[in-house]
């Protein structure tokens, strides 16, 4: 089973208690994007083996959202932190290479 930490309310969540949300980090587009840019923002989504940054909601806690460091492969988590936060904090980021060699968040921002 898979557990993450609220970063909000603090309380370690089973996937039970919580609402996926999808990708994270998306870059979302404007009125006057294109018919192209819309349909990659909706449809094509990165379906990755190895670390994933995926939205989750607390469903049956504090009903916020927050953002999960993950492996898809493993299930290891990594850490979690707040939905507004527009890229993972250097801490998560610190705890993926020392795990993960070779991983850079540059290649996926």
């Amino acid at each position: 089973m898979l557990i993450l930490h609220c970063p909000y309310c603090g309380v370690d969540a089973e996937e039970t208690e919580l609402a996926p949300g999808g990708e994270a980090h998306l870059k979302r587009f404007g009125p006057g994007s294109s018919d192209e840019e819309f349909e990659t923002y909706l449809f094509h989504r990165e379906n990755p083996r190895g670390v994933h940054f995926e939205r989750w909601r607390h469903a049956h806690g504090c009903g916020k959202w927050f953002i999960a460091a993950r492996a898809t492969d493993t299930l290891e988590v990594f850490g979690t932190y707040s939905a507004q936060t527009t890229e993972p904090p250097q801490d998560i980021r610190d705890v993926l290479t020392a795990k993960r060699p070779g991983w850079r968040w540059r290649d996926f921002a």
